[in-house]
């Protein structure tokens, strides 16, 4: 094995959850000459490689350690905090307190003068020495010392404004936030055993990376497809709080952004847009090396190579159902197209999402597109159909992912809030033109390739589809330049290719510390390998001649 590579996940099957998920396992299997140590927050069941030889699992969603029984707030009311005492003597209790004071006078103030930081690392000296904090982040000092961060001089008015639910409510998102830092990886036969951790997200998932770094000098490289501060902002759940606890959730994932981006070594994130967020949060340009993900281009190689495949008047929208794709927008625009070309139908092919609200809005598009198309019959004794259809990957009509492609002239994309598009990708690789908005990293995958409009603008929409449909000679030759482009970006093998080099990058800056021997590359010096002295000999002052 060349590097050991401790690989930090947010767990799921089969290796990580979220964007992560389209690339971790390739990078596992593809890099088999490197052995990954996995450190997941959460399950995993996926079959290992013999390249990956250790697993460890930390529970970050489950209850707390140490919870007292009964509600958050009753245990406040009454002063209930005999875990934590139970726990903690004395000065340990005192620790604990100054260090999550500065950790939460850090969260609190307009700007964090390194208190979050100072916190942070107290906190987990403390986990290291005492095995973790069990229920300490849950205790009422750690309450008490969040309301006296948010009540004191300099900190941001909306934090001064929170009350006491918010203060219990706070409390519970921070202690799982932190549960990374009571876990037992910070061991030498564990994370201290590596020689470079690999974080495939921010936010808790680099957590662990960060105290490896700290605790024993190991170089931390984070690669994120999809921005944890971004994803707070944009999550449905966090809108259904106070203004005071939003704002507090947004101070501690854009603080520990904000730590991780200036503690890693190198920064790789899956696109420009990705990379925009990064740098905003105080990421060093100089860190930072987009990697794009790569996907698996063998499965729609028979697509992309077939010229005469598609049916020249349908459109195909593939994607997980969710107000964010805007269904509603891409229906009106379809609507005006039909108007001026009445033979185009519109195939809405739905990837299993699993979340309640996506089948409330799905149901609400499949309402909203009756309205607008009644079904529609040739003749007077034929069976109408409807123009727009909704079909489920894996179902009679779309088994997979190629069959649905296959079927398109124009693919389309009408969101109004994208990370990377990775249905583009696919459409791309099956040499198919597109019609997408403007939003996330869609651009940058394009290029020019296909056609890119405004989003919530399902004029302009409408306008491009038109445009793709009646000029079949521009689709195919814009086809098979994004096939050409897709090929050449964002294919498995240029991203291995690229880790594989950093990797080795990494580690040429800081030198394997714990299995020198032979075929472990910067183990030893080069002039180790050099016959003869290449060290000063001292001469003795007066004699011109050596020590002996």
């Amino acid at each position: 094995m060349l590097v050991r590579i401790g690989l930090l996940m947010e767990g799921g099957h089969p290796y990580a959850t979220g964007e992560a998920g389209l690339w971790c396992e390739r990078l596992v299997h593809g890099l088999g000459q490197h052995q990954f140590d996995l450190y997941a927050l959460g399950p995993t069941s996926m079959p290992l490689p013999p390249n990956a030889r250790t697993v460890r699992t930390g529970d970050v969603s489950g209850p707390g350690v140490g919870t007292a029984p009964g509600s958050r707030i009753e245990r406040a009311a009454f002063g209930d905090d005999r875990a934590s005492r139970r726990a903690y003597g004395r000065r340990e209790r005192r620790r604990f307190t100054e260090a999550f004071h500065a950790l939460a006078t850090g969260l609190c103030a307009e700007h964090d003068e390194g208190s979050f930081a100072t916190g942070l690392y107290a906190l987990a000296d403390l986990a290291r020495e005492r095995g973790g904090l069990p229920g300490a982040l849950r205790s009422d000092d750690a309450v008490r010392a969040l309301e006296t961060a948010c009540r004191a001089p300099g900190a941001r008015r909306t934090a001064a404004a929170a009350g006491l639910p918010d203060h219990l409510a706070f409390a519970d998102h921070l202690e799982r936030a932190l549960r990374p830092l009571s876990l037992d990886w910070y061991e030498e036969e564990a994370l201290g055993a590596v020689d470079l951790c690999h974080a495939t997200a921010g936010g808790t998932t680099a957590l662990p990376g960060l105290l490896a770094k700290r605790f024993f000098g190991t170089p931390l490289l984070v690669t994120e497809y999809g921005v944890q501060l971004r994803a707070h902002y944009l999550s449905p759940a966090v809108a259904r709080h106070s203004a005071p606890l939003r704002a507090l959730l947004a101070a501690l994932h854009g603080r520990l952004a904000a730590e991780t981006y200036g503690q890693a070594a190198l920064l790789t994130p899956g696109n420009a847009h990705a990379r925009r967020w990064q740098e905003k949060c105080g990421a060093d340009r100089a860190r930072i090396r987009t990697v794009h993900p790569g996907l698996a281009a063998d499965r729609f190689a028979e697509v992309g190579e077939d010229e005469e495949s598609g049916d020249p008047a349908t459109l195909v929208w593939v994607g997980r159902v969710e107000p964010a794709k805007d269904l509603v927008a891409l229906l009106h625009a379809f609507a005006d197209l039909r108007a001026r070309q009445p033979d185009v139908r519109l195939r809405i092919v739905a990837v299993p999402n699993g979340e309640p609200c996506a089948d409330a809005y799905l149901t609400h598009c499949k309402g909203f597109a009756a309205q607008l198309f009644p079904d529609e019959a040739p003749v007077a004794h034929a069976v109408g159909e409807n123009p727009v259809t909704f079909e489920e990957l894996g179902g009679p009509e779309a088994p997979t992912l190629e069959d649905a492609y296959a079927s398109a002239a124009v693919v389309v994309l009408s969101s109004v809030v994208e990370g990377f598009p990775t249905s583009l990708v696919e459409a791309m690789f099956c040499a198919r033109a597109t019609v997408s908005t403007d939003v996330g990293a869609v651009v940058e995958v394009i290029g020019g390739t296909g056609l890119v409009v405004p989003p919530r603008n399902p004029r302009a929409l409408a306008d491009a589809c038109l445009a793709l449909l009646r000029d079949p000679e521009r689709r195919h030759r814009l086809g098979a330049a994004a096939r050409a482009r897709a090929l050449e970006l964002f294919t498995v093998d240029q991203n291995l290719a690229a880790f594989r080099g950093i990797y080795l990058e990494l580690l040429s800056h800081a030198p394997v510390r714990h299995r020198p021997g032979d075929g472990v590359p910067f183990a030893h010096p080069a002039e180790a390998h050099v016959p003869g002295s290449w060290t000063h000999q001292a001469v003795t002052a007066g004699t011109g001649a050596p020590d002996a």
